[in-house]
């Protein structure tokens, strides 16, 4: 596995922003509480419905932004990083711990690996970017030979992507037919 450095920085950087959002909750509570209330609203007033196309169109496009923005190196950790800090702070103000962990944990499997791999392979892409333009400039290969030598990296990056979308789509499915009836099946068990 060449790109287990970026999957491991996405990893990590996950992993941090979730615990870093459920413990220093109170800290991101003006920046993160009006994005919990926004979504609540258009949940509640039906701007936003829990279907499955709006949660994959949604969650694909977040997965895209993070591919895209690997153009731009530290934009997909960021967007990483938020979408972490946020979820670790919507944890952190739920009343009932394990019924808000029961609501996201099915889903969240899916959709979390799904985020940090759309991150990893925009921080791939990245990396056949710097390596193109390096052995263009500074190697002074032509343009058809620079991207033949580092074209592995962009596709190793697709294939990533392409990972990272298949896991979306599964994660979009169990969310909207699979996680209520198996939080209620456990709750029930646990009643």
């Amino acid at each position: 596995m060449e790109n287990k450095l970026a999957i491991y920085l996405s990893l990590i950087i996950l992993i941090l922003s979730l615990i870093s959002g459920y413990i220093f909750e109170s800290y991101f509570s003006s920046y993160l509480q009006p994005a919990v209330d926004d979504l609540t609203q258009k949940v509640e007033t039906g701007v936003v419905q829990l279907t499955f196309k709006d949660i994959f169109l949604n969650n694909i496009a977040i997965i895209f932004q993070m591919f895209i923005y690997g153009i731009l190196f530290c934009l997909s950790v960021f967007l990483l990083a938020y979408n972490g800090f946020f979820v670790g702070y919507y944890v952190a103000i739920q009343d009932d711990f394990f019924r808000v962990v029961l609501m996201l944990l099915p889903h969240g499997i899916f959709e979390l690996t799904s985020c940090f791999l759309a991150c990893s392979s925009g921080l791939v892409l990245f990396n056949f970017l710097f390596n193109f333009f390096k052995s263009y400039l500074i190697v002074d290969l032509s343009l058809t030979d620079s991207f033949h030598d580092n074209s592995i990296k962009l596709k190793q990056a697709v294939l990533i992507f392409f990972i990272s979308v298949i896991l979306m789509i599964i994660a979009g499915f169990v969310e909207v037919y699979l996680t209520v009836p198996i939080a209620r099946f456990v709750l029930g068990f646990f009643s």
